[in-house]
């Protein structure tokens, strides 16, 4: 069942966070995963020792992207940038018992044992068509990217070089959450999620030919893919 996080950027939002893990060492099941790389990516910085579950489970995580990368599939996690009730934590809502009794007051008033009309044969005909039709298509796969965009050196504007790799626009490329991290020296790197349709984008081949190619190489000097996790 996906787990949703809200508004990671604000204090409410990592209290919620770190209650969530209090008793977990990852977002989802018992190894790192694409969901804790999810919202390693929507934090804007390193947490505050404050949040002392929250700043054990991002240094895991830096530690892992950093040394080996993280390879599990995860079971869905979503980050809501908007604030929420109180009563809204991370984990999926109740069901709406009232919307339930209202369907279950429709049920009694279906007529299990009429006749079944001619357009109603018809309508059915061509549902089952439908789903059938769409059975033999094959939805193309997508995938979730972390990357790692290098500057040339410290003078480089790391907001205008987010802005040339986000304006690389192609069809079945989505941009996701970024931030900055430091690597040494004054130095620091912008590390971004993305999205793709397998399909349609290859990864290697827009780093090639779009971001490490002019104009965009006057900000960036190389990029490496840090995590690269079906979905």
């Amino acid at each position: 069942m996906a787990v949703t996080f809200y508004n990671l950027k604000s204090e409410s939002g990592l209290k919620k966070l770190n209650e969530y893990l209090f008793t977990r060492s990852y977002i989802t099941g018992y190894q790192a995963s694409k969901d804790d790389i999810t919202v390693y990516s929507a934090l804007p910085s390193v947490p505050s020792v404050e949040f002392v579950n929250v700043a054990r489970w991002y240094k895991h995580i830096d530690a892992l992207l950093r040394i080996s990368g993280v390879s599990g599939e995860g079971s869905g996690v979503t980050v809501e940038s908007s604030l929420v009730a109180e009563e809204a934590v991370a984990t999926p809502p109740a069901a709406d018992t009232k919307a339930t009794e209202a369907e279950d007051d429709d049920d009694d008033d279906v007529d299990l044992f009429g006749e079944e009309t001619e357009e109603e044969k018809k309508a059915a005909e061509e549902r089952a068509a439908a789903v059938k039709a769409s059975g033999k298509k094959k939805e193309s796969g997508k995938s979730s990217v972390l990357l790692d965009v290098k500057p040339w050196d410290d003078e480089t504007d790391m907001k205008k070089l987010e802005e040339a790799v986000r304006s690389v626009k192609l069809e079945g490329l989505f941009w996701g959450a970024s931030k900055l991290v430091p690597v040494g020296y004054g130095i620091k790197k912008l590390q971004i999620m993305l999205t793709i349709v397998d399909d349609l984008v290859s990864v290697d081949n827009m780093v090639e030919d779009y971001l490490t190619v002019e104009p965009i190489n006057e900000y960036v000097q190389s990029c490496d893919i840090v995590a690269f996790n079906k979905i």
